[in-house]
């Protein structure tokens, strides 16, 4: 795989032009910038509105930070006992293998942390001392292993953190969360999917995708590869202004995965990460696509609608639990403990 990685990479593709090099150079001073070559053979340069562009490419608009922007929006750090882990729920962890990624989304919520110049791979020590703190939690069932993008790990790694938690009786599930098998197809090889194996556990792959035109034929085979391998697909998606925040951009995404077997799982309203208000609607109008969603669609592609409240009391769904509003653009969200959280629309 090759990447765009700088501004000036982009406009010699033709991804920007000269106007917009100066501004997409303040933002890459900040926040990491790559582009594969198979998410740049979707760009149309000439559609200043297109859903792929607005996912990848860097906007002036990502230099504006509202005051209630947070570097650690959903509230890791609160949760991390040791380096690596995050462990929020009783019966799962987040295990952030890897602080790099093929590409890097506009709207991540883990921005601050992820890249060339983020937080690295976890190795060594750390690696060994989070590994120690799920042998030691016997309530532990499911490892997430996250990031970053897991699956950039080459199969040599990828088989050896395998093998050392097949190793942990008390973990059932591991689940990956990741974008390559979109962003990168051709990286989901035999070797690879032969790495994600192991006795005795049940290996899931969320995929992460926005919009169904990334459901290229390359895409496709990845997931059917994986599928074939035995790994069990979910999705994950995140609704954003600009790329699919209308009811037939999620009738068709929805769609598309339940196409690919891959079960629709969760739709999040975008987190209050520095630099992404202009992706992010309001709860109501998330709310009347997600309803206006639910009368198209069969029950097969509907997705959770969730927020993770901010500062690390978990998600809440929000069509379901309790979210009130109290003025406008203004919530009173309870978490799964009961705790009140106050949210406005940002």
């Amino acid at each position: 795989m090759t990447a765009l990685t700088t501004p000036k990479d982009l406009l010699s593709a033709g991804l920007i032009d000269e106007a917009a090099l100066e501004p997409a150079e303040r933002v890459a001073a900040r926040y990491a910038i790559s582009v594969t070559d198979d998410v740049a053979r979707l760009i149309d340069p000439a559609d200043a509105h297109d859903p792929i562009a607005r996912q990848y490419l860097p906007r002036p608009e990502e230099l504006t930070i509202l005051p209630g922007e947070r570097e650690d929006p959903i509230g890791d750090h609160a949760h991390a006992p040791v380096a690596g882990i995050v462990h929020r729920y009783p019966d799962r962890v987040l295990l952030k293998a890897v602080h790099v990624c093929p590409v890097y989304c506009r709207f991540c919520f883990r921005r601050e942390m992820v890249g060339p110049a983020g937080d690295g791979m976890l190795a060594g020590e750390a690696l060994d001392g989070a590994l120690d703190y799920i042998a030691r939690h016997p309530d532990i069932w499911e490892v997430i292993i996250t990031g970053g993008d897991p699956l950039v790990l080459s199969p040599r790694r990828l088989a050896s953190l395998m093998q050392r938690l097949g190793a942990i009786d008390h973990v059932k599930i591991i689940r990956f969360h990741s974008r390559v098998p979109v962003v990168d197809p051709g990286r989901i090889d035999g070797a690879l999917i032969d790495a994600l194996g192991t006795p005795g556990k049940t290996v899931y792959v969320a995929l992460h995708a926005n919009h169904a035109r990334e459901f290229t034929s390359e895409a496709r085979s990845a997931v059917d590869r994986l599928i074939a391998g035995g790994v069990t697909m979910v999705s994950q998606s995140v609704l954003l202004k600009g790329v699919n925040d209308s009811v037939a951009a999620l009738e068709a995404l929805m769609r598309g995965f339940v196409e690919m077997r891959v079960k629709p799982y969760y739709l999040h309203h975008p987190d209050l990460a520095p630099g992404t208000s202009h992706f992010r609607l309001g709860i109501d109008e998330g709310r009347t696509l997600v309803e206006a969603l639910r009368r198209r669609v069969s029950g097969l592609c509907m997705p959770a609608y969730i927020l993770d409240v901010p500062g690390g009391s978990g998600k809440v769904s929000l069509t379901e639990s309790p979210v009130m509003a109290v003025g406008e653009g203004a919530y009173e969200i309870f978490d799964r403990h009961g705790g009140r959280h106050e949210y406005r629309d940002q």
